[in-house]
C-alpha cells in the first residue's frame, strides 16, 4: 500500500511516498506484538493497551509501524508512571538539566528495556536495540518463538483435568 505524505518545510510543501507493508505482513506485524504483549504480561510487568494515552499509565508499550522499509516492525519501549514522566519534563522543560530526576528516569527506563529483552530472548523472541533515531531507547523484537514451542505460561493437558472426574465406564454401566 502506498500513502503520500504532504508537509511544509522550512519554506516549501514536499511530498515524500510512503510504502506501507501488505495487509498479511501487517497482519504477522500484529500478531508478533501481541505475543511480546502477553510475554510481557506474563512476566509481571503492565503493559499499556494500545492507543493509551500515556498520561494515564506507564508500563510497557508495543507498537507495529506498518511502513515498508528498515523503519518497520515490532518496537517496545518504557513508559515510566506518568509523576515520574511530570517531574522529568518539567525539570527539561525549565532548563534543569542537572535535576536528578533526568538521570534517574533514563536509568529507570534503560534498566526496564534490559529487563524486557532478557525476559522476551529466555521466551524464544529475536530482539536488538532498535538502532533508530526516531525511536531511542526502544527495542525491534525481528521474530517470535518457534511456532511449535507454545509459550511456557500456556496452560498443559493436565491442568484441564479436574480431580475426581473420571470418564464412563466402557460398555455404558457404572
Amino acid at each position: 500500500m502506498t500513502c503520500t505524505v504532504t508537509a511544509f518545510c522550512h519554506t516549501h510543501w514536499i511530498e515524500r511516498v510512503f510504502e506501507r507493508v501488505s495487509a498479511e505482513e501487517f497482519a504477522a506485524l500484529e500478531a508478533l506484538s501481541w505475543k511480546v504483549r502477553n510475554e510481557l504480561a506474563a512476566a509481571g510487568l503492565p503493559v499499556l493497551a494500545p492507543g493509551i494515552n500515556s498520561v494515564l499509565a506507564g508500563g510497557a508499550e508495543v507498537e507495529v509501524d506498518d511502513g515498508a522499509d528498515a523503519a518497520g516492525g515490532v518496537f517496545v519501549g518504557w513508559q515510566a508512571s506518568p509523576r515520574l514522566q511530570a517531574c522529568a519534563s518539567r525539570a527539561f522543560g525549565l532548563k534543569q538539566l542537572d535535576e536528578p530526576v533526568l538521570r534517574h528516569s533514563s536509568a529507570v527506563r534503560a534498566a526496564m528495556l534490559q529487563a524486557m529483552a532478557a525476559v522476551l530472548s529466555s521466551a524464544g523472541f529475536s530482539v536488538e536495540d532498535a538502532r533508530d533515531e526516531y525511536r531511542p531507547q526502544e527495542l525491534r523484537v525481528l521474530a517470535g518463538p518457534p511456532s511449535d514451542q507454545p509459550p511456557f505460561w500456556s496452560l498443559r493437558d493436565d491442568e484441564l483435568t479436574l480431580p475426581g472426574w473420571q470418564d464412563a465406564p466402557a460398555g455404558g454401566t457404572d
